[in-house]
């Protein structure tokens, strides 16, 4: 019952603050709606950043892969405060001197309208297809399974699947499509001092009960018993083999980071772009630090459970129902119901704000007030929601990698998108036909690689070790993962032969110079850049470059 009214009282508590900071915000308008009336601060950039990236599937699915293979996996957090700082130097101060709303805006600058269309609804099929509804379902998993909520409710598990889903999926409807970007990121910021503080519990609770109450003690104890656990160099059977982290690994978090609707939006909506930097290289620096949450517990879990558990997802829920006191499961349970809520309505105002600005203005009503535009915004986020929710329940028995399946998955639109922007930003004079080529053949590409090339290459691989007698099961391991580069390695290879392709029209067809794009200064917001973005962006680099020659 405590736990339950710990629950009710953190979750409302967070809807007042964010209904009182955002009561006076215009949210008819677009920069009202969209940006949160450009009004947002370097912290609450930096809240949102970290709860839109980190929700259910990540702690659950990153700290699940920990439990199977280590630290190795923490790559998927480190790495991505390297581009952080890369997006916060290079990239986000051309963004903002645009003073544009969405990046599929920064492409019709220097493309065209049509360009910024394909690529509106190539992020709009990534939110719609595959991250609202992972998002809504593992939340939904990780509620059944870490409160036990089937037999506490007396349902089936699929019931209760239902009812979580359909629970966030309503709550998030009413935050992000009646409340706006401001409403969204000033809940994110309390949630994410929230998930930070719960977070750390439960590695500590977790060595504590390995070091019989002596936090360092389990530390120990944890090194000196699994030192296989903390080698951070993955093999070619890993999950992360060590040589993607210097191909595909970048490009998908260069993407996420750089390029990114959902996590950029929130930037965007930044007072100036000093407090936009400000923001990311805070976010950045916490991002270093969240393997402690993401990865450690998982480690932990292995320890305690010995290794024995049916499904490795199942790591982190096991150890919070094991060593989180009764008293605390109350407020965890708000503050993973908040992230779990940040990122599917940080998602949902990103699908109203890309159909509103990208599709409907442009292409259904060019007369469109702000104010219809944000309405049929409005609305396209609904229907996407209720598609999504729609869904979510039949991902079920989610597989070990789900997180890679999530990656996987979003590798056919992250290698041509971030090409047309990167080759968008260093040659003027790359044409339009070179960007539609690389945005729809980029796509085909990479699904023939995933979907029929690769599959088909594994299979006759493992057929022909078969007819010579292979049986053991490292060998077997080894020749599946050699037979076919990693998937990371074939975003690398795409992205290069994407860049390739719009570079080769840049000469055979290059734009006359009357066409070339000259970008416009916003006088919105003040484009002065942060002195010390640079500075501590190195040092950010360095630490996260130091973890390698620790592990």
């Amino acid at each position: 019952m405590l736990s339950i009214i710990t629950f009710i009282g953190f979750t409302a508590l967070v809807a007042i603050i964010a209904w009182y900071a955002t009561r006076n915000t215009d949210e008819s308008t677009a920069d009202g709606f969209y940006l949160g009336g450009r009004s947002l601060g370097a912290l609450t950039i930096a809240g949102s950043l970290l709860l839109t990236n980190l929700s259910a599937e990540q702690i659950v699915g990153l700290n699940g892969q920990a439990f199977s293979e280590g630290i190795l996996v923490m790559a998927w957090e480190t790495l991505a405060a390297i581009a952080i700082v890369v997006t916060a130097i290079f990239l986000l101060p051309k963004y903002m001197r645009s003073g544009i709303t969405t990046i599929p805006e920064f492409i019709e600058g220097r493309f065209d309208q049509q360009t910024r269309a394909i690529l509106a609804v190539l992020f709009l099929i990534a939110f719609g297809v595959v991250l609202l509804p992972t998002i809504l379902y593992s939340g939904s998993l990780a509620f059944s399974t870490m409160f036990d909520l089937p037999e506490l409710l007396g349902m089936s598990q699929s019931g209760v699947i239902w009812l979580c889903v359909w629970s966030i999926g309503i709550i998030g409807i009413v935050y992000a499509i009646f409340g706006g970007l401001k409403a969204v990121a000033v809940s994110d910021l309390i949630n994410a001092i929230g998930l930070l503080i719960g977070g750390l519990l439960i590695p500590i609770f977790g060595l504590s009960v390995i070091g019989d109450g002596n936090v360092m003690d389990g530390l120990d104890t944890l090194w000196n018993s699994n030192p296989e656990k903390f080698n951070a160099v993955g093999d070619v059977t890993s999950s992360i083999p060590f040589g993607t982290i210097f191909t595909g690994m970048m490009i998908a978090q260069i993407y996420y980071w750089g390029t990114n609707q959902s996590i950029l939006q929130r930037v965007f909506g930044a007072k100036n772009l000093a407090e936009g930097q400000k923001g990311m290289m805070a976010a950045a620096f916490v991002k270093f630090l969240i393997p402690v949450i993401v990865v450690l517990p998982g480690i932990i879990a292995w320890h305690v459970f010995e290794g024995n558990l049916e499904n490795a997802d199942q790591a982190y829920p096991s150890l919070v129902k094991k060593v989180l006191p009764t008293a605390l499961i109350g407020f965890f349970a708000a503050v993973l119901f908040g992230a779990v809520l940040s990122s599917f309505n940080s998602l949902l105002n990103s699908s109203a704000t890309l159909f509103g600005s990208d599709l409907y203005k442009q292409n259904f009503n060019k007369n469109a007030t702000e104010k219809q535009s944000v309405k049929a915004g409005k609305i396209a986020g609904l229907i996407l929601a209720l598609i999504a929710m729609s869904i979510a329940p039949f991902i079920a028995n989610a597989p070990g990698g789900l997180f890679d399946y999530i990656q996987q998955a979003l590798g056919s639109l992250s290698v041509p998108i971030l090409a047309v922007v990167l080759t968008g930003i260093i040659s003027k004079r790359v044409p339009t036909i070179g960007a539609k080529t690389v945005l729809i053949g980029g796509v085909l590409m990479y699904l023939f690689s995933l979907l029929y090339l690769g599959p088909n290459t594994i299979d006759n691989a493992m057929a022909d070790a078969a007819s010579n007698g292979i049986t053991d099961v490292d060998e077997l391991a080894t020749i599946k993962a050699e037979a076919y580069p990693h998937f990371l390695h074939i975003m690398g290879i795409l992205f290069v032969i994407n860049m390739v392709i719009m570079l080769l029209f840049r000469f055979v067809k290059p734009k006359k110079d009357e066409d070339i794009y000259v970008p416009e200064i916003t006088e919105v917001i003040d484009t002065t850049p942060w002195r010390y973005t640079k500075p501590i962006g190195i040092f950010i680099v360095i630490v996260v470059l130091s973890t390698y020659f620790i592990f």
